[in-house]
């Protein structure tokens, strides 16, 4: 999508009021398509309420199988052909399309379950079965008497993921979330900073100290910018940007180039409409983003039933740690990556 990830451009169309909903096996196409939705209008954030009256959209979005990271082609089009009017179950859809488990997998970790009532760890046990006692129905033996009628999973009464990582796991499948924004679930940490939300620096005075957050959406060096670099930082209210002087980036290079969500303190500088915030100072946020991916939200959001120890100190437990290692290096994967441009 060039210059803007898929993550802020579903961002802004929300922003203005466009109703974007999720991947689904029973109702999204392998493109992203229109629905029938709501009057746009009645959604638009604040920062765009000039806007009101141009936004007349009474349309959704459906979001596309195509978003599905790992799901080539040839998989969609059997999902999308032999849907007819939709499956009403995980094995329904593996023995009318023949996809291997491997594949649906990808559904599952994708959240595309939804209009069957499944929840992302709900497929993927259902999933699972169909490998058991389920997957005899592939055999030739069975298939000569036909296909059973398709059933609901049983309930495997799961506990359910934990909403920071539910959003972690969005990102590592979709490349975005429509649950939540991960910033958002460092809030009550940002908020002990003294760190001010993106959108609250249209109030403040040109001058005044303050320091943002967020991911790193793009890194800008222009060629003749003198060394400048301009940083672009998402939170869950929009965008802040920063320039960084190449002294201070010189003196900082790792937490610019390095960290998938920084902190930056700084001056803030207007000049009309513009607001930037000069950079003085960065700490990687990262660390803490990725614990959110570990089944630990901060703040007022508690652990699922069944994720309590998750969090827990595993000492000198070799195999426990080389377990939070691989969870820690799958969720920094899972982060989006800052775009460079020269």
């Amino acid at each position: 999508m060039g210059f803007y990830a898929p993550a802020q451009i579903v961002r802004d169309a929300i922003e203005h009021g466009v109703e974007v909903l999720p991947v689904d096996i029973n109702h999204s196409d392998a493109l992203h398509i229109l629905e029938k939705g709501t009057p746009a209008r009645d959604r638009v954030w604040a920062r765009h309420a000039e806007m009101t009256d141009e936004i007349r959209s009474d349309h959704a979005i459906r979001m596309g199988l195509m978003q599905v990271s790992g799901l080539k082609a040839d998989h969609i089009n059997l999902i999308v052909a032999r849907r007819g009017r939709g499956y009403d179950s995980v094995r329904d859809l593996w023995l009318r399309t023949g996809l291997s488990p491997a594949v649906l997998q990808k559904l599952a970790d994708a959240d595309a379950f939804g209009s069957l009532g499944l929840s992302r760890r709900d497929a993927s046990w259902a999933i699972r079965g169909l490998m058991g006692t389920d997957g005899a129905e592939t055999l030739p033996l069975f298939s000569v008497a036909g296909r059973p009628a398709p059933g609901r999973e049983s309930d495997a009464d799961l506990p359910p993921m934990p909403p920071g990582e539910s959003v972690v796991q969005d990102y590592k499948a979709l490349s975005l979330s429509l649950k939540a924004h991960p910033v958002s679930f460092l809030r009550p940490i940002l908020a002990r900073r003294g760190t001010t939300t993106s959108d609250r620096l249209a109030q403040m005075r040109d001058g005044a100290s303050v320091e943002v957050a967020g991911l790193v959406l793009v890194r800008q060096r222009p060629g003749t910018a003198s060394g400048v670099i301009f940083a672009t930082l998402e939170d869950e209210t929009g965008v802040a940007n920063v320039v960084i002087w190449s002294k201070v980036f010189e003196a900082n290079r790792k937490a610019v180039l390095g960290s998938r969500m920084l902190a930056v303190r700084g001056k803030l500088q207007r000049e009309g409409l513009v607001i930037h915030v000069i950079a003085q100072s960065f700490t990687d946020m990262t660390p803490a983003l990725i614990e959110i991916a570990n089944g630990h939200d901060f703040g007022d959001r508690v652990l699922a039933r069944g994720d309590e120890g998750r969090s827990e100190p595993v000492g000198r437990d070799e195999a426990a740690l080389r377990r939070k290692d691989q969870a820690q290096r799958a969720a920094r994967a899972a982060l989006p990556v800052g775009r460079n441009f020269h």
